[in-house]
């Protein structure tokens, strides 16, 4: 199971940079991530309709609208939980 999910939307600037330092992330780091269109998901746009992208390490959100590397680095070196 992925640690770190992107919660997006298609057409999203924000979301394809956060998507690379994802990529980039999890790759070092021999990790895998999922990404979650918003649109598909009314649970998901009705929490995080006005934050996207958002990302989710081990189900807990991380960051919004920007990825800090560094933060994520940082979360995926703690031990799953």
């Amino acid at each position: 199971m992925p640690r770190v999910t992107l919660i997006s939307k298609p057409g999203c600037h924000l979301c394809d940079d956060a998507r690379a330092i994802i990529a980039r992330v999890t790759q070092d780091l021999g990790e895998s991530f999922e990404e979650l269109d918003i649109l598909e998901r009314p649970d998901l746009l009705e929490r995080y309709a006005e934050e996207i992208p958002v990302t989710l390490v081990d189900g807990r959100q991380l960051d919004f609208w920007r990825v800090n590397e560094a933060r994520l680095r940082a979360a995926l070196s703690q031990p799953l939980r």
